[in-house]
Formats: C-alpha cells, structure tokens, sequence
C-alpha cells in the first residue's frame, strides 16, 4: 500500500465511498445547499480525507461527508483529497476526532460517534478496560474520549446508551425535546416498551420527566412495566406543572390555514382577548338597559 500523500491530489468522486455506518448526518438543507454554491463559484477549498479500500481502486472517506456530498450536487467530477494509508479501525478514530470539534453535533452523531472510537480502540488491543461500569478508573478509553471535549467518562458511557434508542426517541433527543438524562433511563428499556412509550407520547403530546423515566426504567427492571403503567406514569400530573387545555388542531386550522403551531396559539389567543371584551361589552349594555 502506497504511503500516506502529503500533498492533496484529485480523486474521481465514482471511486469514493462513504465510511461505512459514520454517525454524521448528511442533510440537503439551506447550509448544504450554500456549501454547494460556495463549491460551484470556489472549488472545494479544504480536501476531504480518505484511505485506500484494500484489494480495490476505491477510497473510503474519512473526513468530509458532506463536502463530497456538496461536491457530487455541484456537479464536479472530481474532488481534491489528502490520502491516508491506515487501517479501517484507524480511519473510524481519525473521522470521530475530526468531527468532534464542530459547532453544532447533534445527541445521536455524538452517541454513536462515541461509540464507534470506542469498539474501534477496544479491536486495536490498545485498551483493556472498556467495561461498561460505573466506577471510573483512572485512565481508560472513555476517558480518553472524553479528553477531546471536556467530558468526564460516565458522560460518555450514557451518550453511549442512547444508541440504545429506538429512532424515533433519538430524533426526539436531536429535536432537544428530551434530555440526555432522560433518554439514559430510556435506553434500558426493550424496543416494545420503547414504542409503546411513543405511542403515549404522540396522544398524549407529552414528554417523560426525569422522575417518570427512571420509574419506567426501575419498573422495567423489576419486570413490573406494562403499556398501563407507561400510560399512568406519563398522564400523572408532574410537580409545578401547569393544567394544559388542548383542542384538536384541525379545529382550528379550518379558520387559520396553513399556520404553524406558533401563529395558531396566537390567533386562538387573540380570539379569546376579543371575545372578551365583546362579551365585556355586552353585559355593559344590558346593565344600562335595566
């Protein structure tokens, strides 16, 4: 296998592969769509990172997903690269550390980020303390991990456990519509309850407190967690929780068409100040009329 190239070279686009199962989404959103641009008038002005596939003329990114993405929706054939000649194992730490460093990494990507340097060190032999334990020892690879971000080692064990997560619990976790904390007690539950919870989430339109989490995850434990229990822990009023008056969207969608959540609680909102005050108006007028 050839040495690692110093200096970066062209690389046809048809032979590079994504690196298989990497925790960084992809997303053709407004920030893809001026990356793509930027491509178009500038070129791709930092190379991507890849390695050599072995047995084959192909390569496997391991930095720059979405500059090759960019590059492939701006039509260019080509895309500068700097060539790494390391193993697979390798390449999965070099693309974790690469990426941990960027502004905005949402719960899942850091989760199984996390996760892939961590089976990636523990097949490389450099480690033999990668238990799952709670007991911290002094230098180990999750402390490692968690060098890189200023994070202790049990913290990286419980991003961890939300690859644990079924899909649409994790994508409740990127939304920040529940909090690390929360989806740890989560994870211990089985893919069933998982989706049974979802299911009282979605009709209910309700998250689980930390209080109500760690009960569903003891009771799972304990055997004791059934699709009522999820039901009755969920609907239980939380401390200093405010009493919630719901109407069914499409009611009010059929006067206000088309607005979001935000425009529709104004407009019920202005809705019920002018009524008032018609109501206000009228009881004034009946008074005189006595």
């Amino acid at each position: 296998m050839n040495n690692n190239l110093k200096s970066p070279v062209n690389i046809p686009v048809e032979k590079i592969r994504p690196f298989e199962g990497h925790p960084y989404k992809v997303l053709d959103n407004e920030e893809m769509n001026s990356l793509i641009q930027s491509i178009q008038e500038q070129g791709v002005l930092s190379p991507v990172l890849l390695r050599p596939i072995e047995n084959t003329d192909e390569y496997e990114v391991i930095s720059g997903h979405r500059r090759l993405h960019a590059t492939v929706k701006a039509g260019m054939k080509e895309v500068p690269a700097l060539i790494y000649a390391v193993s697979r194992d390798e390449a999965a730490i070099m693309l974790v550390d690469s990426n941990l460093h960027r502004e905005h990494i949402l719960p899942s990507e850091r989760a199984f980020a996390y996760k892939l340097k961590l089976e990636a060190i523990k097949r490389q032999g450099e480690r033999t303390d990668l238990t799952s334990s709670q007991v911290a020892t002094k230098f180990d690879s999750a402390t490692e991990i968690g060098n890189i971000t200023g994070e202790s080692r049990d913290k990286v064990y419980r991003y961890i456990r939300l690859t644990y997560l079924i899909p649409e619990l994790l994508e409740m976790m990127d939304e920040d519509k529940i909090a690390l904390s929360v989806g740890v007690e989560l994870s211990f539950l089985d893919e069933q309850m998982q989706y049974d919870l979802l299911r009282v989430i979605e009709e209910q339109e309700c998250t689980p407190s930390y209080s109500q989490a760690w009960h569903m995850h003891k009771d799972f434990t304990a055997g004791t967690l059934t699709t009522e229990s999820i039901e009755n822990t969920l609907t239980a009023e939380k401390p200093n929780q405010k009493a919630m008056f719901k109407l069914p969207l499409e009611q009010v969608q059929k006067f206000y068409p088309n607005a979001n959540k935000k425009q529709l609680e104004d407009y019920v909102m202005k809705a019920c100040e002018y009524y008032n005050k018609a109501l206000q108006r009228q009881r004034s007028r009946d008074r005189d009329a006595r």
